[in-house]
């Protein structure tokens, strides 16, 4: 109301500033009318006190500084918060527009605040994770892989299983879907607040081997062992060795009941002593990492072959 009266001539910014300074100061609706009631139109709504002291507060801030609320900025700035920087603009003029209560002013600033904030943190987690690309559970084609069940996969994004430890066994053909399962479930384990790695199992191994040659060996499985789900892709696409195999039955050893882990492999449980030469270890392996997982069949037919004609029939 008082911006309006400023702007159409009805008051000057003299007048303007004093009558800011008596709605400041104004204790009571009746105090408040006589501030405003030679300016209200007859048809006009009944004004809250609150809602014009907000208005006054906001609009005593703009001539103040100009406009530009240097102080607003500054205090955000000092205080890291920069979604309030960035949007108190815009949160004062909707509060105007819509007559918000100073409660709801800056509840809508900071409720802006911890989005932000929360989707910073969800883009922390999932880079930390490691992943070599982006999949998402939500681009995943069921309809090509039937096999699979939505209900059982929108359960895994949960983290339920992870904070109890359990074990995930994702196990098909090439091109079946296995991957895109682990890096789009290990996502949504990682924007949950969860600590997540992805590797595949080559580079594991490899990464213990030279660690275990530079005497770094506790150290690098202290790192693996704090993420609360690891995601190990490419399991047994490549023949380990006795040692590689002792190197990660130890990742598995420490992790049991305690830490969650999820496996892509390429084989039934059975045919894993094809990748573990020593089957005891082999046997010890299958017995941690299944004694207490979910598994997800994806099947042996690869369905990128349906999906590269459906992107040209597309086209």
């Amino acid at each position: 109301m008082l911006a309006a009266a400023l702007a159409d001539g009805r008051l000057t910014a003299d007048e303007h500033l004093q009558r800011l300074e008596a709605a400041l100061s104004a204790r009571t609706l009746g105090e408040l009318a006589g501030v405003t009631a030679d300016l209200a139109p007859p048809a006009q709504q009944p004004v809250r006190l609150d809602d014009v002291k907000i208005m006054a507060v906001l609009l005593r801030a703009q001539e103040r500084y100009g406009g530009r609320g240097k102080s607003i900025e500054e205090a955000a700035r000092i205080l890291h918060l920069p979604a309030i920087r960035d949007g108190y603009e815009e949160a004062a003029a909707y509060a105007l527009r819509e007559r918000s209560t100073y409660k709801e002013f800056l509840e809508a600033l900071l409720n802006e605040e911890v989005e932000r904030r929360d989707q910073l943190r969800k883009r922390r987690m999932v880079r930390e994770a490691h992943f070599p690309r982006a999949k998402r559970i939500e681009d995943f084609d069921y309809a090509a892989n039937p096999g699979v069940s939505p209900e059982q996969v929108t359960g895994l994004c949960r983290p339920d299983w992870v904070t109890a430890g359990q074990s995930l066994c994702l196990i098909g053909g090439s091109g079946t879907g296995k991957s895109h399962l682990l890096i789009g479930i290990g996502t949504a384990i990682a924007e949950a607040g969860l600590k997540v790695r992805y590797t595949t199992t080559a580079h594991l191994v490899n990464e213990l081997a030279e660690a275990a040659n530079g005497k770094q060996l506790t150290r690098v499985l202290g790192r693996y062992g704090r993420c609360d789900l690891l995601c190990l892709d490419e399991f047994g696409y490549l023949e380990l060795d006795a040692a590689g195999t002792r190197l990660l039955f130890q990742v598995f050893t420490d992790r049991e009941e305690r830490r969650a882990i999820a496996v892509a492999a390429n084989a039934p449980f059975a045919q894993w002593q094809r990748t573990f030469t020593d089957p005891r270890l082999c046997a010890a392996i299958v017995d941690r990492l299944a004694s207490n997982a979910q598994v997800i069949e994806t099947g042996s037919q690869s369905y990128r072959p349906v999906q590269a004609t459906r992107a040209r029939a597309d086209r």
